[in-house]
C-alpha cells in the first residue's frame, strides 16, 4: 500500500541551496525511495520568476515521488499542513555589514515565517534551520512558534560533521562510509570543535579501530584537521566565489533522513 505523501517546505527555494536541495528531496534522498512528496517552495517577491522556473524544472524532471509542487511568495500558503520545514531563506551578510545588521534583518524574516508555521504547519512539524546565524534563527523561530515542540526545532551542524568525515576519509584514503561517530561541538562557526575522540574507522578487510590510532598523527588531528573543518566554508567561498550550496543541501537531507528514519546500528 502506498504511503501518504509528506509535505516538505523549503524556504529560499529559488536560491543556490534551494535549487540544489529540491531535486534531492523529490528524488527520495531525504525521506527514502518509497515516500511520496508534496513540495512547498517559498521565496521573496523579487524571486517570483526564478521560483516559477524552479517549479517548471521540477515538472520537467518527472520525479516519480513528486505528487505536487506549491510555489509561492506567501508564507501562510507555503506553511499550510507542512510536516517538515527546511528554512534555507535568510538575509545574507554583505560586504561592510556587521553581524548585528544581518541579525536584525533575520529577526523580522524568521518572526514572520515562525508565525506562519505556528498557524499553518502540522502540529508535529520538524524544523531544520539552515540560514545563518542558524542557532540564533532557530531561537527566534522557537519564540514565535511556541506550539511546535522545542525538540522539533533544530539547526544544521551536519555539514560540519560531513566535512570532518570527508577530511578523515581523504587522509586515510578510505571510503567515507568506513568512518563513524565523529562529533561536532558548539556553534556552526569557526569556533566549533570537531571531535574524533569517539570516532572509529573500519579499514577494508579489518576490524573497527579508533580513528586516532589509525591516523597515528595527533599533531595533524589537533591542528590542521580542526582548522580545515572550521574554515572549510570560507575556503569554498574563496574557490567558488560563492558559498557552499551542494554540500549544504546534501547535509540537510542527511540531517532530516537520520532524524525521521533513524541512524544505522552503532
Amino acid at each position: 500500500m502506498a504511503k501518504e505523501p509528506v509535505r516538505v517546505l523549503v524556504t529560499g527555494a529559488a536560491g543556490q541551496i534551494g535549487y540544489a536541495l529540491v531535486p534531492m528531496i523529490a528524488r527520495g534522498v531525504m525521506l527514502g525511495s518509497d515516500q511520496p512528496i508534496i513540495l512547498h517552495m517559498l521565496d521573496i517577491e523579487p524571486a517570483t520568476e526564478a521560483l516559477n522556473g524552479v517549479k517548471m524544472e521540477l515538472v520537467d524532471a518527472a520525479f516519480p515521488l513528486l505528487i505536487d509542487v506549491v510555489a509561492t511568495t506567501d508564507a501562510m500558503v507555503a506553511c499550510k499542513g507542512v510536516n517538515i520545514a527546511v528554512m534555507v531563506g535568510g538575509f545574507p551578510r554583505k560586504e561592510g555589514m556587521e553581524r548585528k545588521d544581518v541579525m536584525s534583518k533575520n529577526v523580522s524574516i524568521y518572526k514572520a515565517q515562525a508565525s506562519a508555521l505556528e498557524k499553518q504547519a502540522a502540529p508535529d512539524c520538524k524544523v531544520l534551520v539552515v540560514a545563518n546565524p542558524a542557532n540564533t534563527n532557530a531561537l527566534i523561530l522557537k519564540e514565535f512558534a511556541p506550539s511546535i515542540p522545542e525538540k522539533n526545532i533544530t539547526c544544521l551542524t551536519r555539514l560540519d560533521h560531513n566535512r570532518a568525515l570527508g577530511q578523515l576519509s581523504e587522509r586515510l584514503k578510505i571510503h567515507v562510509g568506513q568512518v563513524k561517530n565523529v562529533i561536532i561541538w558548539g556553534n556552526h562557526s569557526s569556533t566549533q570543535y570537531p571531535d574524533v575522540n569517539h570516532a572509529t574507522v573500519t579499514p577494508t578487510n579489518s576490524e573497527e579501530k579508533p580513528v586516532r590510532s589509525v591516523v597515528a598523527d595527533d599533531n595533524w588531528l589537533n591542528t590542521e584537521f580542526i582548522t580545515t573543518v572550521q574554515q572549510r566554508g570560507a575556503a569554498i567561498i574563496k574557490a567558488r566565489k560563492l558559498s557552499s550550496a551542494l554540500s549544504a543541501a546534501s547535509a540537510a537531507c542527511d540531517h532530516i533522513r537520520d532524524w525521521v528514519l533513524g541512524t544505522p546500528k552503532g
